[in-house]
């Protein structure tokens, strides 16, 4: 049992390389391939369950067939010191019935109690840089090593069960909707702005012809050597609480 045991799916690659940038999703695939003649069913696990989606996390692998796994890691707010990432995954397989489905693959069937012979390879993880100019260190060593071998020490880790959550889905019908409400909400709020700045402007307007019509009665009376008359004292009058009343507006 182990990675020592026979392989019944071939993994490649045995490195999860992600290029690495911050505050955006990252994703690499990962591919599961049974060269046997039996249905194989699998299950993927990692040491970090909530920065990992794994699509599918579980499934089956029919016989002389490869499938193809994503990883999709959530988007971090900081990269990690020295780019060194220390989250690990497990990919389990054992041999399955034929006609077994992948609703029908359950954490049970890869465990020590079942019975199955369940074999188990480990992959780390590896953060990529983003591209730069060329640099005289040197990784050799680092890329040289066996992925398996680097990972000898993982017996104790603590592998979990993937889990999807709502952050890794498509944006809901809901999402889209509140989306769509703001978008409405913002239109709604420019008309209404617009609507204001026209009777703002028009008040202007207003405003300055009553002044022209103030301007030319005064200049009437000016040409008049007499006094004022009642009727020219009341115009004056309502013309100066008339645009009292618009500037208030």
């Amino acid at each position: 049992m182990g990675s020592d045991s026979k392989e019944l799916l071939g993994i490649e690659p045995l490195e999860l390389r992600f290029p690495f940038e911050t505050k955006k999703q990252i994703s690499c695939s990962m591919q599961l391939t049974n060269r046997t003649d039996d249905y194989i069913g699998f299950k993927v696990k990692t040491t970090s369950p909530k920065k990992y989606c794994v699509r599918p996390n579980s499934g089956i692998v029919p016989p002389r067939s490869t499938s193809d796994v994503i990883v999709s890691m959530q988007a971090q707010k900081e990269a990690p010191p020295d780019m060194q990432c220390k989250d690990k995954f497990l990919v389990q397989s054992v041999i399955v019935a034929e006609g077994t489905s992948a609703k029908d693959i359950t954490g049970d069937m890869f465990t020590k109690g079942s019975g199955n012979v369940v074999n188990e390879v480990k992959l780390r993880v590896v953060y990529v840089p983003p591209p730069k100019p060329p640099s005289p260190v040197r990784e050799g060593s680092e890329e040289g090593s066996s992925p398996r071998h680097s990972l000898s020490d993982g017996s104790n880790l603590n592998y979990q069960e993937m889990q999807t959550r709502e952050s890794d889905d498509p944006p809901s019908l809901a999402a889209v909707k509140a989306q769509k409400d703001q978008e409405g909400f913002t239109s709604e709020t420019s008309a209404l702005i617009s609507k204001l700045t026209e009777e703002r402007n028009s008040a202007i307007q207003q405003n300055n012809k009553l002044r022209q019509e103030l301007d030319l009665v005064r200049r009437d009376l000016s040409k008049q050597n007499g006094g004022f008359s009642f009727a020219v004292v009341a115009a004056i009058a309502l013309l100066g609480i008339l645009l009292g009343f618009i500037m208030k507006r």
